[in-house]
């Protein structure tokens, strides 16, 4: 019996196999060179014109000065170039590729090579045919390709964790994974601090850039690049070590998150994008007050957006709209607690009758929940019902907030800059933004935290535990309602009004319930930047790409299907999904390895 147990032991223990060969069979010396030289020609072909009338969107016709998508080709080549150079081990490169060193270069290969055959295949389309493309495209898609052939010949960065050879489609897989990067040598603290501040300059930079792209080829571009580079710069560990730091200095970073965050609206010319970016905020907020509900407790709640809706229903009652049937003005810090309140209220009564179901029957209860509230806002028009909510018409003309004799709806000189009405509400909502968010992280690091997340694992044995359940997921359903009810006041105040028709279940434009639940997931359930981070993705990219509304859900599944086969805890996820969804090499149970001679055994209590 100890021999058989020994060699199945032996048996999982996993031998590293000899270094992988490359896709594309290349010298490793001649592969480096080639990704250089491709990135170099296709860098130079972006200060050549890429068409010749300035028809395509970004004036691509002018020598020697890249336009829209060709600034995106450039950046994206020169850093092939400079992740492929520090292969070389030049000096002050080094930094650069803490992890990985090839699968970078690789992705970012791929991502030049997309961007650029993008922007060929978008002007061939739009113009009509190949024809109208100038050398400069041609020069930029065959250094692309060069790059992207020479990248593909260089080698793995680690060996397979098995002696199997895995197919083509397995070996590209491999080649763009990584080791984790080794521990940091230590610096001074000032030095750090300056890393995270550029860190974050880098991410508000990549933001406001991505915000302001005034037309969809140039975001549809700048998507490419941007999740590729966001890959590469994972896989060299540059996003490990800035975790670490932030991590160490976890203050600094709130600050330095809220200071770019601030600055954001001062980075935009055009009113409409700092509109775009306060929606942002309320979706993300929102998010946020379900990931409590859903990411902490583990409740599957699929009419959420109906407790947004009470919220700004509670606001718009009392904000001083000539429509409404209440006739009174709260002051922004009553209408504040008015909303809260009246969806911690509705939170409470909906959740203490039905909170005793699980799963599926829990979901099904709250969809209904979030219909009736539209279907009873629709219904409250004094023919169907009383007269509260105007039907259908909703509660028009909210007027602008005033918050000690500040009004929001006129523009402000800030700093020399003119700070517009979006540009106010984006930074009242970002104020709201960190109290949720403060709250969140209050909440899930105290007991009652710990004890939702317990609820989450495994119900029935917390319970076991002495954890009273029902009461917890109350409290949680309660919170998550009333954060929810936050973010509905301001929201009620950007929109000018509210509908019945903005809170369903699911619909073109969010937030609606199928959109904050998506956002959730997709940024990782239980975090704090997953929801943010999912809720700019899913707002942001709707609002740039209208052309392809009648596609949106369609598009949405596919996109959620992909998530869960291939990054099932979300684009960030904590330790326990990453634990629980990608093996480790960790045997589930110990090895039953003999005792050695002359050892004794524990023995039995009370022997």
């Amino acid at each position: 019996m100890t021999n058989t147990t020994n060699t199945t032991a032996a048996d999982l223990t996993k031998t590293p196999a000899a270094q992988p060969t490359p896709i594309i069979p290349l010298p490793p010396a001649a592969a480096r060179a080639t990704a250089v030289a491709g990135s170099a020609i296709a860098l130079a072909g972006t200060f050549l014109a890429w068409t010749w009338t300035d028809e395509f969107p970004g004036n691509l016709t002018v020598t020697g000065y890249p336009g829209g998508l060709q600034v995106l080709t450039l950046i994206g080549a020169a850093l092939t170039a400079l992740f492929a150079l520090a292969g070389y081990g030049i000096r002050g490169l080094g930094w650069l590729t803490p992890g990985g060193t090839n699968s970078p270069v690789r992705l970012l290969a791929l991502g030049v090579l997309g961007t650029t055959g993008y922007a060929i295949g978008a002007i061939s389309y739009e113009l009509g045919g190949l024809v109208n493309l100038e050398p400069g495209a041609w020069i930029s898609g065959l250094g692309a390709l060069i790059a992207t052939i020479g990248a593909l010949g260089l080698p793995a960065d680690q060996g397979y964790d098995h002696d199997e050879n895995p197919n083509l489609w397995g070996r590209i897989r491999h080649s763009l994974s990584a080791p984790e990067p080794g521990r940091a040598g230590e610096l001074p603290s000032w030095a750090e601090i300056l890393i995270i501040a550029a860190g974050f300059g880098t991410g508000l930079y990549v933001f406001a850039y991505g915000i302001s792209t005034e037309y969809s080829e140039l975001f549809i571009g700048f998507l490419i690049i941007a999740a590729f580079g966001f890959t590469a710069v994972t896989r060299a560990g540059l996003l490990k070590r800035l975790s670490a730091l932030t991590a160490k200095h976890r203050n600094v970073t709130l600050a330095a998150a809220f200071a770019a965050a601030i600055c954001f609206p001062f980075t935009q010319t055009n009113d409409q994008f700092a509109l775009i970016g306060a929606n942002i905020l309320i979706f993300a907020t929102v998010a946020l007050g379900l990931n409590v509900v859903v990411g902490l407790a583990g409740l599957l709640d699929l009419g959420y957006v109906a407790f947004l809706g009470v919220g700004a229903y509670a606001a718009a009652l009392v904000s001083g709209s000539p429509q409404s049937t209440i006739g009174v003005h709260f002051p922004f810090w009553a209408a504040v607690l008015t909303g809260a309140l009246a969806s911690l209220i509705f939170g409470v009564v909906i959740g203490a009758p039905t909170l005793r179901l699980r799963g599926d029957y829990l979901a099904i209860v709250t969809l209904g929940f979030g219909e009736i509230f539209r279907i009873t806002m629709n219904n409250l028009n004094g023919n169907s019902g009383p007269d509260v909510t105007n039907g259908s018409n909703g509660i028009p003309n909210i007027p602008d907030l005033e918050i000690l004799g500040f009004n929001l709806g006129v523009p402000h000189d800030v700093l020399g800059h003119e700070l517009t009405r979006s540009g106010n509400y984006y930074l009242l909502m970002l104020l709201c933004t960190v109290v949720v968010v403060m709250v969140f992280r209050r909440s899930a690091e105290s007991r009652i935290g710990r004890a939702w997340v317990a609820i989450r694992e495994d119900e029935t044995a917390a319970t076991a535990m002495g954890i009273n359940g029902f009461r917890l997921k109350l409290l949680a359903f309660a919170l998550g309602a009333s954060l929810a009810g936050l973010a509905g006041t301001v929201q009620a105040h950007v929109s000018y009004s509210v509908t019945p028709e903005q809170y369903q279940f699911a619909g073109s434009v969010p937030p609606n319930s199928a959109f904050l639940l998506a956002a959730v997931i997709l940024g990782g359930m239980g975090t704090i930047s997953g929801p943010l981070i999912g809720a700019a993705l899913l707002y942001l990219i709707p609002a740039k790409l209208q052309f392809m509304a009648e596609y949106q859900l369609l598009l949405f599944g596919i996109a959620l299907m992909l998530l869960m086969r291939f990054r099932p805890e979300g684009l960030v996820a904590d330790r326990r999904k990453q634990l629980e969804f990608h093996e480790t090499g960790q045997l589930d149970v110990p090895e039953d390895k003999p005792l050695p001679e002359g050892a004794t055994g524990v023995a039995k209590a009370g022997a």
